[in-house]
C-alpha cells in the first residue's frame, strides 16, 4: 500500500524533471515554432482581400496591354525607345534588359519585340555570333525569372479556388491535375518547344496545376531553341524597326510548323496521361466499394 501511494508522487516528480530537462524544452520550442509557422501560413491563406487586390491590379494591367496592342501601341513605342537606349549603353543595358523582360513576362506583355530587338541590338554591338549568344542569354534569364514569378502568382491567386471548385468535385479535372502532378515535366517540355503556345499564358496556367516548381523550372530550359531562332532572325535585320517585322521568313515558317507539331504532341500527352490517371482513380473507387461491402454485411449481421 505504501508503494502504491508513492507511485503518483514519483510520476509527478518524474514529469516535472522531464519538463525542466533541456531536451523537453527544445522539443516544446520546436513544436511551438511549428505552430507559429502554421498560424502564419493560415493567416496568409485567410486573407482573401490580398488575393482579390493583387488579381484586380494584375488583370487591369493585362487588359491595358491587350487594348494598347491594337490601339495606341504605347508599349511597343516604349520598347523601341528602351532598345535604342540599350544599344547606347551595352553593359548596363544587358542587366536592364533582363529586368524589363522579367516585368514584361509577369505583366503578360508579349516579348517578341524584345526578343527580336535584342538580337539586332546585341548583334550590332558585339558581332553576329556573340550578339546572338548574348541576346539569347539575356532573354532566357529574364523570361525564366518572369515565368517562375508568374507561376507562383498563378498558384497564389487561383490554385486554392481551382482545387476546391474543380479538382475536388470533378473526377476528370482531378485526373488532369494528377497527370500534371505525375508528368508535368514532360508536358511542359512539349509546351515550351511549341512557340505557337502563348508563353505568358502557360506561366499562369502552370501555377494553377499541381505541377511542382522544380519540374516547371527545369522545363524552361526548352525555350532555348526558339529563343536562339528569334534572336538570330533579329540579328540579321537591317534596322531596329525592321527587326520588329522580321519574323516572316522561311526560318519563322519552319519554327511555326515545328511548333504546331510539338503543340499537338503536348495535347496528346496531356490526354494520354489524364486518361491513365482517370482510370486509376476509377479503379481505386471501385476497390474501395468492394472493401466496404463485406464490412457493411458484417455490421448488419452483428446488429441482428
Amino acid at each position: 500500500m505504501g508503494m502504491d501511494a508513492a507511485t503518483p508522487l514519483i510520476k509527478s516528480t518524474a514529469g516535472i524533471m522531464e519538463q525542466t530537462s533541456p531536451s523537453y524544452q527544445n522539443s516544446t520550442a520546436i513544436t511551438n515554432g511549428d505552430d507559429d509557422r502554421d498560424k502564419i501560413v493560415h493567416e496568409a491563406k485567410s486573407c482573401p482581400w490580398c488575393k482579390i487586390l493583387t488579381g484586380v491590379v494584375l488583370l487591369s494591367i493585362i487588359i491595358f496591354v491587350i487594348v494598347d496592342a491594337f490601339t495606341n501601341k504605347y508599349v511597343t513605342s516604349a520598347f523601341r525607345t528602351f532598345l535604342e537606349w540599350v544599344e547606347s549603353n551595352l553593359i548596363a543595358g544587358v542587366f536592364a534588359f533582363v529586368g524589363v523582360y522579367f516585368v514584361a513576362t509577369v505583366l503578360f506583355v508579349p516579348g517578341s519585340i524584345l526578343t527580336l530587338g535584342s538580337g539586332f541590338v546585341f548583334g550590332k554591338a558585339v558581332g553576329l555570333g556573340p550578339g546572338v549568344a548574348l541576346a539569347t542569354a539575356a532573354v532566357f534569364v529574364g523570361a525564366s525569372l518572369g515565368a517562375i514569378a508568374a507561376f507562383l502568382l498563378g498558384r497564389y491567386l487561383l490554385r486554392d479556388w481551382v482545387t476546391r471548385k474543380l479538382v475536388d468535385k470533378y473526377p476528370i479535372i482531378e485526373a488532369l491535375d494528377g497527370a500534371f502532378q505525375q508528368e508535368g515535366f514532360r508536358i511542359f517540355v512539349l509546351l515550351r518547344l511549341s512557340p505557337i503556345v502563348p508563353f505568358n499564358a502557360i506561366n499562369y496556367i502552370g501555377g494553377v496545376t499541381s505541377t511542382g516548381l522544380l519540374q516547371y523550372a527545369l522545363a524552361l530550359l526548352f525555350i532555348l531553341p526558339g529563343t536562339v531562332v528569334y534572336c538570330s532572325i533579329g540579328a540579321t535585320a537591317g534596322s531596329l524597326s525592321e527587326s520588329e517585322n522580321a519574323a516572316g521568313g522561311p526560318a519563322t515558317i519552319a519554327t511555326i510548323v515545328v511548333g504546331i507539331v510539338f503543340g499537338l504532341l503536348a495535347v496528346f500527352a496531356m490526354s494520354y496521361y489524364a486518361k491513365k490517371e482517370f482510370n486509376r482513380i476509377v479503379a481505386e473507387q471501385e476497390q474501395e466499394q468492394v472493401v466496404l461491402q463485406p464490412t457493411s454485411g458484417v455490421d448488419e449481421g452483428s446488429e441482428v
